[in-house]
C-alpha cells in the first residue's frame, strides 16, 4: 500500500485507559562495536501499550524500529544489550520484569505472553521442516498438548487466516507463496494465544493485492481474539489502516506520539510532517509530494541537540543545544499527543495541489 486514506484515520481508539499491559520506561539497546565501544540503537524509549491496542511504530530505515522489537523480546543478537525496565502486566495480575527472566520463563513469556512476527517469512522457516513439524514443535516446546490437540489448534488458525490446513500443514515453506508463509506465521504466533502480538514489517516485499489480504487478516483476527499488537513499519498507510496510536522514531528516540488522528492530520514533529508529505493520498486532489532533505544520521556519530535539525526547516540556533524532551500537545488520559519538538506550535499539514 502507498498511500494515505484519510478516513482510516477518522475512527475511535481502542485501550488507553486503565493498567497498561506493557509498560515500558528508559528502554534502551546499546550494541558493542569494537574495544570498549559502543552504539546506542534505542535512545530512553517510553511508551505503554494498553489492553486490546493496536500501536504502530512507524520511521525510516535505520532508525531502530526492529531493533526496539527484537529488544522487547529479548532477541538481540550477542552484541546487544538492553536496559531499562519493561513491565508485563498478566490478566491475573501478575507483573513480570521482562528484563529479568532467563532460562524457562523467559522462553514462556516469548511464546505465552508476547510473540513476534519477523519480517522475511522465508527466514523465519526451517526450510526442510513442514508447517506441520513447525506447529507441533512449537506447541510441544510450551504445552503437554496431544497431537490431536495440536492438529486442531493449528487448523483452527490457519482457517483464521484464510488457508486451507489440508493443503498448507503439509507443505515446505518454499512450496507457499510470499502471502501465505506471512499468514503461516501470524498463525503460527498465535498459537498459545499471547496478549502481545509485535510484528516487523508484515506487508514488506509482498505486491498490493497480497498486502490487502495481510491487513484484512490481522483486522479479523485481532477482532476475533482481542490482543493487543505493536506493528513496525515504514508504511503510514499501513499504520492509517491498522493503528489506534502510532509512534513516529528517529536516530533511536521516539519524536512525536498520539492517535492516528491527530498524528495524520495534525503532526506537530517536522519529521512526521515530512513523512506524511512525501505520501500521496487515495482521494482527492493530488498534492504536491515533497521529500525529506538529507538523510538519517550515523547512530555512531549523533549531531548535537535534536537529533533531525540538520534536516529541519524549522531548526534555530536553540535546537542545536539541547535535545528538547516529549512536550504534551493534548492530555488524553492513555492517549496524549506529544511532540519532541520546541517550535511544534509551527508545524502544520499544509499541502500544495499540482495544477
Amino acid at each position: 500500500m502507498t498511500a494515505i486514506s484519510p478516513g482510516t484515520a477518522d475512527r475511535a481508539v481502542r485501550g488507553g485507559t486503565g493498567k497498561p499491559l506493557l509498560s515500558i520506561r528508559d528502554f534502551k539497546v546499546e550494541y558493542r562495536t569494537g574495544s570498549g565501544t559502543t552504539v546506542q540503537a534505542v535512545r530512553g524509549v517510553d511508551l505503554d501499550l494498553y489492553p486490546g491496542e493496536s500501536l504502530a511504530l512507524v520511521g525510516e530505515s535505520g532508525c531502530g524500529k526492529t531493533t526496539f522489537g527484537l529488544g522487547l523480546l529479548r532477541l538481540l543478537p550477542r552484541l546487544g544489550h538492553a536496559s531499562g525496565q519493561v513491565t508485563f502486566n498478566r490478566g491475573d495480575g501478575t507483573e513480570i520484569d521482562v528484563l529479568k527472566l532467563d532460562g524457562r520463563d523467559l522462553r514462556q513469556f516469548r511464546w505465552r505472553d508476547a510473540a513476534m512476527v519477523f519480517q522475511g517469512a522465508m527466514n523465519a522457516f526451517n526450510p526442510v521442516l513442514k508447517i506441520r513439524g513447525h506447529m507441533h514443535d512449537t506447541m510441544k516446546a510450551h504445552t503437554k498438548a496431544t497431537k490431536q490437540e495440536i492438529e486442531e489448534r493449528a487448523a483452527e488458525l490457519l482457517r483464521l487466516v484464510r488457508l486451507e490446513p489440508e493443503r498448507v500443514m503439509d507443505s515446505y515453506p518454499h512450496e507457499l507463496s510470499g502471502g501465505m508463509r506471512q499468514r503461516v506465521l501470524i498463525a503460527m504466533s498465535l498459537l498459545l494465544e499471547p496478549e502481545v502480538l509485535i510484528l516487523d514489517e508484515p506487508t514488506t516485499a509482498l505486491d498490493i493485492l497480497t498486502q490487502r489480504s495481510v491487513v484484512d487478516v490481522l483486522h479479523e483476527v485481532r477482532e476475533r481474539l482481542g490482543f493487543s499488537m505493536i506493528f513496525i513499519s515504514h508504511d503510514l498507510s499501513l499504520a492509517a489502516e491498522l493503528a489506534d496510536r502510532v509512534a513516529t522514531m528517529y536516530a533511536g528516540r521516539i519524536i512525536e506520539t498520539g492517535g492516528v488522528r491527530d498524528i495524520f492530520y495534525k503532526p506537530r514533529h517536522p519529521y512526521t510532517l515530512g513523512l506524511i508529505k512525501a505520501v500521496p493520498p487515495i482521494v482527492g486532489d493530488l498534492p504536491d509530494l515533497e521529500s525529506i532533505p538529507g538523510g538519517p544520521p550515523s547512530l555512531a556519530a549523533l549531531p548535537a541537540g535534536c537529533k533531525f535539525h540538520p534536516r529541519c526547516k524549522f531548526a534555530t540556533d536553540e535546537c542545536k543545544e539541547a535535545d528538547p524532551p516529549l512536550i504534551p500537545i493534548t492530555d488524553v488520559p492513555g492517549n496524549a499527543h506529544e511532540a519532541a519538538c520546541i517550535h511544534y506550535d509551527q508545524v502544520h499539514l499544509e499541502r500544495r495541489i499540482v495544477s
